[in-house]
């Protein structure tokens, strides 16, 4: 038993803070651009050094973190040409998700989204924006796996790794958070409907409005800093 226990620890504590660390840099707790502080990390998540380089070393492979020379490991930070490079085909991607998913999704795969659809509006009025975006985050995902072609799973995962943390944070203005809450209510109607143009135009929509909510503040964060630099 101990034996057990000791071949099975690493791979706990890797996963374990992988997952951690993952949402501490979605959920802004490790702002873009910071350096990842292994020993004050180490601290705060009760680890040693191994098992937080491992979860740092997927989280590159990921691309929530980039491995830069001579200053270690730093949260992604994309400027706001890069965002919109990124949210241009992210809507491409995930429109087919949606068109393609309306044809292929299977009633019990339509059944969980439902489930997760009214989880996630659960945590909506409770204003508890982690469970939210949690669950949000899966719905999207269960929608593309629905969709059942391999490349466009694999290049979503890809592609959508790097907007997660902005995604995250476009939810936070109450009106907006509003707003995506109604885009998420009609997607699951037309995916019900089994309506793929429908379905498609409401994901591209929704991620057109995240895509200027964070430029929004983005331009908000540099003309605070350039104040400041003042």
């Amino acid at each position: 038993m101990t034996a057990q226990i000791l071949t099975m620890q690493p791979a706990a504590l890797h996963e374990q803070a992988t997952a951690r660390l993952r949402q501490m840099l979605v959920e802004g707790l490790i702002a873009p651009g910071a350096k990842l502080n292994e020993r004050a990390l180490c601290e705060q998540l009760k680890l040693s050094r191994t098992p937080l380089r491992e979860a740092i070393k997927t989280l590159a492979a990921e691309g929530l973190v980039e491995l830069v020379p001579n200053r270690g490991a730093v949260a992604l930070q994309l400027d706001e040409a890069a965002v919109l490079d990124t949210f241009e085909v992210m809507a491409g991607l995930e429109g087919l998700s949606g068109e393609l998913a309306a044809q292929r999704v299977t009633p019990e795969e339509l059944a969980e989204i439902e489930a997760m659809h009214y989880e996630m509006k659960a945590a909506y009025t409770r204003r508890d924006l982690s469970t939210y975006y949690r669950l949000n985050a899966a719905i999207h995902r269960a929608i593309n796996a629905a969709a059942r072609n391999p490349v466009l799973a694999a290049t979503y995962n890809q592609v959508n790794t790097r907007l997660q943390a902005l995604r995250f944070r476009s939810n936070q203005d109450g009106e907006k958070w509003t707003r995506a809450m109604q885009e998420h209510d009609r997607m699951v109607e037309a995916l019900k409907r089994r309506d793929g143009a429908a379905l498609r135009e409401e994901l591209v929509r929704h991620l057109q409005h995240k895509r200027d909510v964070v430029i929004e503040q983005l331009r908000a964060a540099a003309a605070v800093a350039g104040t400041g630099k003042a």
